[in-house]
């Protein structure tokens, strides 16, 4: 076994081990998505990097990647762009979430065959505009007033699209009832027990809420597999139907609340949270403009989750199908940066993280913006040597299990 495969294995060693194989088997599909699969290696190796530029302590979402910004809806009921994940998220240096970004910008173009000169501009724009934003010292939003470019389009056709229609691809209709569709790739069958177990559990929840939810009632629950790093982590969907208006539906998951994989590696002392659920949805409610409907700590069967309104996967803009549009590229980019650094900014001088002025004086900075783009460059070499050492053991394991 080598080096790698043994920090692979020690960190998936408690999921669950057939969610384990599934996880392994996505991150084989490209560099990039070995990249998404382990931020443990990232933050591993970015600790014990010499000569890091050091950067205001901030809170960050800790995987942020070109994938990990997409839509979902508010309890406002209005459609938002953002950062969506927060699993990792911790207080941590500014600079953390940015060479994760830019990173995954190099691997990324790298694994699609795009030209090193494009990725190296594409990085930069995205670390001037963060830089600009973080500088002025406001936090901004996107919705499908203020957005641009493919976002506005993407946003507006979201806004747009029926329910009906969503349903229709996640759920079969069943006499006069819709059950979700199990495919085994992102939708799995439950046993019968925990199944009727979750129902229950999801319905006496909602009879605890007052407002639009609580007139839902559920009809169904399914395993689901969404992402790479969080692959292995018990999650459920469930289907909802409105009381009122039985051709409404809503989807709802809970997700499995684990440690952050920063926190072995990240020296900033942290907030005592109540739970891992609670540093996930206090962290979301505080980066986010606004936050995924029915944010909130769940506990199941002794285990903690967090519950939001579920995030379709199909509400992410495709980073490989923008990669090659110049004009479609550079307003995505422009906008994630502007995200990143209102997320810091919005939840700046909170529990110990640096004040505005702070961010501001640091965005003003330029020394340390060549290292982080050295930095991202050399360490996407990495990720594919780790990538490729990756397939090497996977294609050794798969042929024995073969054999």
């Amino acid at each position: 076994m080598s080096a790698l495969a043994e920090r692979l294995e020690a960190f998936n060693d408690k999921l669950i081990p057939a969610m384990v194989q599934l996880k392994y088997k996505h991150m084989a599909e490209s560099a990039f998505r070995f990249l998404r699969g382990t931020c443990h290696l990232f933050y591993e190796d970015l600790s014990k990097a010499k000569d890091f530029p050091s950067s205001p302590n901030t809170w960050i979402s800790g995987d942020l990647h070109l994938e990990n910004f997409g839509s979902f809806k508010g309890n406002n009921r209005m459609v938002y762009f953002d950062l969506n994940d927060f699993d990792e998220a911790m207080l941590a240096p500014a600079a953390w979430e940015v060479v994760r970004v830019l990173t995954s910008i190099f691997v990324a173009f790298d694994t699609l065959k795009i030209d090193k000169a494009e990725a190296k501009k594409t990085a930069k724009l995205f670390l001037s505009t963060y830089s600009e934003i973080l500088a002025c010292g406001k936090a901004y939003y996107i919705d499908p007033r203020t957005a641009e470019g493919i976002v506005r389009s993407f946003l507006k056709s979201i806004k747009k699209r029926k329910e009906s229609d969503l349903i229709k691809k996640i759920a079969d209709e069943k006499g006069d009832q819709f059950k979700i569709k199990i495919d085994n790739r992102t939708h799995f069958e439950l046993d019968k027990k925990l199944r009727a177990e979750l129902i229950s559990h999801l319905t006496e929840w909602l009879k605890s809420k007052n407002g639009w939810a609580s007139d839902y009632t559920v009809k169904d629950a399914a395993f689901r597999v969404a992402g790479t790093g969080s692959i292995g982590l018990k999650r459920y969907m469930f289907l909802l139907q409105s009381n009122k208006n039985k051709k409404k539906y809503l989807l709802v998951e809970m997700k499995e609340a684990a440690p952050s994989s920063l926190a072995p590696y990240n020296i900033v002392n942290q907030s005592d949270w109540a739970s891992q659920a609670e540093r996930v949805v206090t962290l979301k409610h505080r980066m986010q403009n606004i936050s995924p409907a029915l944010l909130s700590p769940n506990v199941f069967n002794g285990d903690i989750y967090v519950l939001q309104e579920m995030q379709p996967l199909a509400d992410k803009i495709s980073f490989e199908s923008i990669a090659t549009k110049n004009d479609c590229l550079e307003l995505v980019i422009k906008d994630m940066a502007l995200l990143t650094a209102s997320a810091q900014i919005r939840s700046g001088g909170i529990q110990h993280s640096a004040i505005i002025d702070e961010l501001m004086a640091f965005g003003k900075q330029t020394t340390w913006q060549q290292p982080l783009l050295d930095y991202a460059i050399n360490y996407s070499k990495q990720v594919t040597k780790d990538y490729n050492q990756f397939m090497a053991d996977y294609k050794s394991i798969t042929a024995s299990a073969g054999t």
